[in-house]
């Protein structure tokens, strides 16, 4: 296996792709293929297609802030009510120097009573546009956060529906980064898209008229550089996106992997690869760190252009001011008033500069969200689906095969009838196919070919949601939430009463431990169930199931963690909790399966023997050779643990 590069080299490589403009091919390549490698850029082409799906994104949002059009509209007016009161200060100082204080025809009494009225309506401006614009960034604020928070809702229902394998491709990293810092930043488009473009626009208009009805040579002087610098800024800002995009796919990478790190603690320690484990992460976070500050220098470059920009426009405007007051073609007022007013120019076209490039940072976040909510959600019901039935009659496979990959069945011409009320349990080597199966039964997966009929229908024709309704899933690999013990046994019965919940506990042979607990049924049990055992954790998982009580149950290798004594307890009320309901059992456990109605032996994704136990055992074939190996293994041990 060849060694991880440094990040001083995935830099070089970075800079390279960046000069030769290969970054956005490369991300739209990954962004395919989650965690795939990186992929050589794209044709042109295919530039033009993905440019044309980043303005369908574009046009997207615009839709999707059209239920807040109201808001917008009066946070846009609070805000045009602001740069135009801010519009008309300036005035005010021309008045005050050339109407006022320059003003000889004035005696003294009569130039303080016009200073004094002029003044107060200034100030009385200036309060009025601060109350005005706290009012704006106010509900321009809470504008932001509705907006943000019904974009997150959206988003996280459709990760929630998405297929599985999607799920597992965008691993934990990428679902979070998507959640938190894309919505925020998506959210950043309403601001730099919408409200700031539009204001720096009109405030550009009224500024440059004002400037040319007080005097057009200065205004022409003012305003000769900026077209051309506004263009150089354009472009520079526009190579900024895709630095950008990079960092937020590294970022979602290194937080997939810290959540895979401590996801798995116990093996991290086990095989003392802390160290492997912070140097990886100090890796990934000095990648990040290095193309942060590459788009850093680069936004540095533009923000100081501009600093030396309009820093020589007041030089101009000084200069040739005063020559045009030395030849009586301009006042002092008029120089000082183009003094503010050049600031206020300048102001929207940096609004207009930064908002552009602040929008590659909005729009490669926006790519990121909308490209998700653009997935189709797992399994839609059709327009004709039904609910499903409250009772199983029958449970027919017919002819399913099923492949994860095209070309590569894992399940094949499966066909099998399931009475209601039965159990039927699928035995067969890791690989057979028995939890592919079981993932059929429970829609995580449609058949490629072939159906399942429960009651004679489709499963496909049912609406899923009423459909999971009659179905529960014990799995070896228990998952409990963090929460007390009653949340987890009530997670798929939220209305179920204290006793109900016990009564589950009971016959899951789970009540007497809970009830050693610290604080009972009401203990939390820390991530994942961290602070119960193995044993403690399925049986908890075993009791939630039953509290659902399904129709159809599911159980994949329920008991393999539980210790002998808790086994021979479940075991002994397994009838009794399995009774009414049709049961799918996987297990390497003869003790688990020996009382099964049906039992299917499953060789590379086909059924190869089928029958009771004793059926099975009478006809000499593979399962009865699997039956008395474990029997000898058995006895060996038990021989073993004797001596």
């Amino acid at each position: 296996m060849s060694r991880a590069r440094s990040s001083r080299q995935r830099y070089r490589q970075f800079v390279d792709d960046y000069k030769h403009r290969r970054l956005d091919a490369i991300v739209d390549a990954a962004d395919k293929r989650p965690g795939a490698p990186l992929q050589p850029p794209a044709p042109d082409g295919k530039k033009g297609m993905l440019r044309g799906r980043r303005r369908e994104y574009l046009r997207e949002y615009l839709r999707w802030l059209r239920p807040y059009r109201w808001s917008l509209g009066g946070v846009f007016l609070l805000a045009l009510m602001v740069a135009g009161m801010e519009m008309i200060e300036p005035l005010f100082m021309r008045f005050i120097i050339d109407k006022v204080l320059l003003n000889d025809a004035l005696d003294q009494a009569s130039r303080l009573r016009r200073l004094n009225l002029t003044g107060a309506a200034f100030l009385g401006v200036v309060i009025l546009v601060n109350i005005v614009r706290v009012t704006k960034d106010y509900r321009q604020r809470v504008l932001n956060t509705r907006v943000m928070l019904s974009l997150r809702r959206a988003l996280y229902d459709r990760l929630l529906h998405l297929p599985l394998p999607d799920v597992w491709e965008m691993k934990t990293g990428g679902i979070l980064s998507r959640l938190t810092g894309d919505v925020d930043t998506t959210t950043g488009l309403l601001q730099m898209a919408v409200i700031s473009p539009s204001l720096s626009v009109i405030r550009l208009v009224i500024a440059v008229g004002i400037l040319f009805s007080l005097n057009w040579r200065l205004a022409l002087m003012a305003m000769a550089v900026i077209p051309g610098a506004m263009l150089m800024s354009f472009a520079s800002a526009r190579r900024i996106r895709p630095i950008y995009r990079t960092v937020r796919k590294d970022v979602e990478a290194i937080d997939g992997r810290v959540g895979e790190a401590f996801g798995g603690i116990r093996v991290v320690r086990a095989f003392g690869r802390e160290v492997r484990e912070l140097l990886d992460y100090m890796r990934g976070r000095h990648g990040v760190l290095r193309k942060e500050l590459f788009a850093h220098r680069r936004e540095l470059l533009i923000w100081t252009s501009w600093g030396l920009l309009t820093a020589g426009v007041n030089v101009v405007i000084v200069w040739y001011g005063g020559y045009l007051n030395a030849i009586g073609r301009a006042t002092i007022g008029d120089i000082m008033t183009f003094q503010w007013y050049t600031f206020l120019l300048m102001n929207p076209v940096w609004n207009i500069v930064n908002s552009f490039s602040e929008l590659q940072r909005s729009l490669a976040a926006m790519e990121r969200v909308f490209e998700v909510l653009a997935m189709p959600a797992d399994k839609p019901d059709k327009a004709s689906a039904v609910d499903a039935p409250e009772s199983v009659r029958e449970l027919r496979f017919d002819q399913v095969d099923f492949e994860y990959r095209e070309g590569r069945p894992v399940v094949h011409d499966f066909s099998v009838v399931v009475p209601g009320g039965s159990v039927v349990a699928l035995v067969g080597r890791s690989g057979a196919g028995k939890t592919t199966v079981t993932d059929l039964v429970a829609r995580f997966h449609d058949p490629t070919r072939g159906r399942i009929l429960l009651n004679g229908t489709d499963l496909r024709d049912f609406k899923l949601r009423t459909y999971r309704n009659v179905l529960a899933i014990v799995q070896q690999d228990v998952f409990l939430f963090d929460g007390s013990v009653r949340d987890n046994l009530a997670y798929a019965r939220q209305a179920a009463s204290d006793d109900e919940v016990v009564q589950a506990a009971k016959r899951a042979n789970a009540h007497e431990f809970i009830e050693r607990l610290p604080e009972g049924y009401e203990t939390l049990v820390g991530e994942r169930g961290v602070k119960l055992s193995g044993g403690q954790q399925q049986r908890l998982a075993i009791a939630r199931a039953f509290l659902a009580e399904p129709q159809i149950l599911i159980l994949d290798e329920a008991t393999s963690n539980l210790d002998t004594e808790s086994e021979q307890l479940i075991q002994a009320s397994m009838s009794t909790l399995l009774a009414g309901r049709t049961t799918f059992v996987i297990a390497h456990r003869l003790s688990t399966i020996r009382r099964a109605d049906l039992i299917l032996l499953m060789v590379d994704g086909r059924i190869t023997e089928r029958g009771t136990h004793e059926e099975l055992m009478s006809a000499g074939g593979v399962y009865r050779e699997m039956v008395l190996r474990q029997v000898a293994s058995d006895a060996e041990n038990a021989a073993s643990f004797g001596e």
